[in-house]
């Protein structure tokens, strides 16, 4: 009897007031790519909060972990605080540096420049955050998702959709993301041109970064300079 191939291990790192889209978009279609087993990985076995007020049930405490052959690490509110968690930066580490392919989503990507792995590499993150890149090391280059190697970091939010389905079509083909594409019905028709700072105008731009980003990128770039 033919042996059933390993399965290939899809590791989401959570921290509280994670943004719950950063994970659940890019974990909808990553869970029906061949093969993947998705580990929702965190802390305890204790509900982690988002950013909208309900909790996920992570699947492995950090250390029981599985290695992951792919490493996604999402954003949110919780970023700022969780770059003084030793523990999750470590686990982060660790899990890197055996896997096949190192991820974020929106802020997420902080997580791992504080971990090391975007030093000298190209990488993208939310708009309102990206010119802090710099201080882990990294280039901010302006797209939805940013390869560098092995590395992969996608924009804002819903950016975690594309990378799926990006990194889907490097592992399978293009064929198999479509697929996937079609089953989600994923053909995004927003009832407004914008959701980016070129596309929006510019009232609208600068009133998000008066009201909320202004403030959140202070308090990311000192969690930043209290943890370099």
């Amino acid at each position: 009897m033919t042996q059933a191939p390993p399965a290939y291990n899809v590791v989401f790192v959570l921290f509280d007031n994670v943004t719950q889209l950063d994970f659940t978009g890019p974990a909808q279609f990553l869970c029906r790519m061949p093969g993947a087993k998705v580990h929702v990985a965190a802390a305890s076995l204790d509900p982690v909060m988002t950013d909208v007020g309900f909790g996920i049930m992570p699947t492995v405490t950090f250390e029981d972990c599985p290695q992951a052959d792919l490493l996604c690490v999402p954003g949110g509110l919780g970023v700022a605080p969780a770059l003084s968690n030793a523990r999750l930066i470590e686990i982060v580490s660790n899990q890197a540096s055996r896997a096949q392919w190192i991820t974020s989503v929106c802020t997420g990507a902080f997580i791992l420049g504080r971990a090391g792995l975007l030093q000298g590499k190209r990488a993208t993150t939310h708009w309102g955050y990206a010119s802090l890149l710099p201080m882990v090391g990294a280039v901010h280059e302006d797209a939805r998702t940013v390869f560098d190697g092995n590395v992969v970091t996608a924009g804002g939010v819903t950016s975690g959709i594309d990378f799926a389905l990006t990194i889907i079509a490097h592992l399978h083909g293009e064929d198999v993301a479509r697929s996937l594409q079609l089953n989600f019905e994923y053909d995004p028709a927003p009832p407004f041109v914008g959701g980016t700072p070129a596309t929006s105008p510019s009232h609208i731009v600068q009133m998000m970064q008066s009201r909320f980003y202004d403030a959140r990128s202070a308090e990311m770039e000192a969690a930043l300079n209290a943890t370099a």
